[in-house]
């Protein structure tokens, strides 16, 4: 079965091929990050625009790549949600207007799904049941994955998403967008103790809490400001690589007390902020001294991109329907999917 999936959700437009017994056949990604930079974040309309440009060249491009004519799809994934709606509805509309066209079932897919199960495209794959870390700029997640569609979230957080409160930090840094990368690679010319940032709801459930780390990394940057509101550039990274610190350190806890919770012994890492280097140290570290281990995708699966949602699909295929229909959904509990039969 050769499944083409079809990414959207937000700045990244994503198309890859997958194929039963054989994986990726191709992929093709591209970032909006130049696009909506000069805003300092997502604009929406233009996201939207763009996704729209891109996507039917890349399609071609991706089935060329793959050796493969469109009559040869046997199904058409997308992502359905969560995510910017009008986004979606450009994925949503073209993968429907595909399947329809070439008489083929469509699949819709929940994009932390995606996510988490992106892992299973690597060399040494988990094997379910497993916890599941998802952080991203939009989702901070901890869930007991039983099954693939059985899914218990443990812990969420409560205010800001732990990609949301890095792009934050960046901005009141003056780095650029979009800034979670930009801040780590600055926090590693930084002392991480140099200052003593709070790590919110600590010994406080697995929940966690982001805003109040935000408000004392902008109370410590009014305080270091000089006179002529400069501010020290040795300050500047002290600051970077504490909030990174503080941040990580609070992700790691909370991702150690949901496996004594939970009594799992795998541990998978996925989302934007899985790519974090110091992340993934703390965190291997932390899960070898409690005997578990840890696993994450490359980084190029970290971020959004169509590999996932085709392998997603795959895993629903069962659940691949003719239909007309377009779903949307800019907000969808993980929580609310059904076990693959």
């Amino acid at each position: 079965m050769k499944i083409l999936g079809i990414e959207t959700s937000c700045d990244e437009t994503g198309v890859a091929v997958y194929e039963t017994n054989v994986g990726l056949l191709a992929e093709g990604l591209f970032s909006q990050v130049e696009l909506h930079a000069r805003f300092g974040g997502v604009v929406p309309e233009l996201a939207s625009r763009d996704h729209i440009a891109k996507l039917t060249p890349m399609i071609r491009e991706v089935l060329a790549n793959a050796g493969l004519q469109l009559s040869e799809l046997d199904a058409v994934a997308y992502t359905a949600g969560p995510g910017l709606v009008g986004a979606l509805m450009v994925g949503g509309s073209l993968a429907t207007a595909l399947a329809v066209g070439l008489g083929i079932p469509v699949i819709p897919v929940h994009h932390m799904e995606a996510h988490l199960l992106v892992t299973m495209l690597e060399d040494d794959p988990p094997t379910l049941p497993f916890l599941a870390l998802l952080v991203s700029g939009g989702h901070t997640l901890l869930v007991e994955a039983e099954a693939i569609g059985d899914y218990r979230i443990v812990g969420e957080t409560l205010d800001d998403a732990a990609g949301e409160a890095f792009d934050k930090v960046a901005r009141l840094l003056s780095l650029p967008y979009p800034g979670g990368p930009a801040l780590a690679a600055l926090a590693e010319e930084g002392d991480p103790i140099a200052f003593n940032f709070p790590r919110p709801m600590r010994h406080k459930g697995l929940n966690f809490s982001f805003s109040g780390l935000k408000t004392a990394v902008r109370i410590a940057l009014e305080r270091a400001r000089l006179l002529d509101g400069t501010l020290d550039e040795n300050v500047r990274k002290d600051i970077a690589a504490s909030f990174q610190a503080a941040a990580v350190d609070s992700l790691v806890e909370k991702s150690i007390g949901a496996l004594e919770h939970t009594g799992k012994t795998k541990l998978v890492v996925a989302g934007g902020v899985g790519a974090n280097q110091e992340l993934r140290r703390k965190l291997r570290l932390a899960c070898l001294e409690r005997g578990a281990t840890v696993y994450y995708p490359r980084p190029a699966l970290c971020t959004d991109n169509g590999a996932m949602i085709a392998y997603a699909g795959w895993c629903r295929r069962n659940e691949a329907q003719l239909s007309a229909s377009i779903i949307a959904r800019p907000r969808w509990p993980l929580d609310e999917l059904s076990p693959v039969s």
